[in-house]
């Protein structure tokens, strides 16, 4: 898969830990009775997201820091992943606190930082719009997919990201 027209040069890889509840109780299916409560308890979900989203923004900002700041012999995929872990704490979260828009921004930012080769100044700056971007949209309480304005958000952060990689090479 590419992103951005970029082949990934580094994967955000999920992984899920044993289930020790489902080593201990064996496998089978789960009735509709219990999904259907499981799926309304998400709908019905009133947890505010504002403290663990700020949490997830200010752990990027710290890596967003930490590359700028950072020395030519450190390890480019360290600070890659101090940026990294946060915006899929982030994708994975905005969606069950009902915002969505927050998962689809995070996942372009995930995208992003597959592909670059280094924090350099303009990804870092890229990454930079992303955070402000979300960090807009968590204390205004956008929940949903901010419609038109979220749209367009999502279009103005996409082009950034595709003129990043249309810039000649020096």
């Amino acid at each position: 898969m590419k992103h951005y027209n970029q082949t990934p040069k580094r994967k955000a890889e999920f992984i899920n830990p044993p289930n020790r509840i489902k080593e201990k109780v064996g496998s089978g299916g789960i009735s509709d009775d219990i999904l259907e409560k499981a799926q309304a308890l998400l709908e019905n979900n009133t947890v505010d997201f504002e403290p663990l989203a700020v949490m997830y923004l200010n752990a990027l900002m710290a890596g967003i820091e930490k590359s700028k700041d950072s020395d030519p012999a450190d390890d480019k995929e360290y600070l890659i992943s101090t940026m990294l872990y946060p915006a899929m704490q982030l994708k994975a979260n905005g969606g069950m606190f009902h915002f969505p828009l927050i998962s689809e921004i995070a996942d372009r930012l995930i995208q992003f930082l597959e592909v670059i080769n280094e924090p350099d100044l303009e990804s870092i700056e890229i990454v930079l719009a992303f955070h402000t971007t979300m960090r807009a949209i968590i204390h205004g309480k956008i929940m949903g997919n901010g419609g038109d304005h979220g749209r367009d958000l999502l279009k103005a952060l996409n082009k950034a990201c595709v003129r990043y990689f249309e810039k000649p090479v020096s």
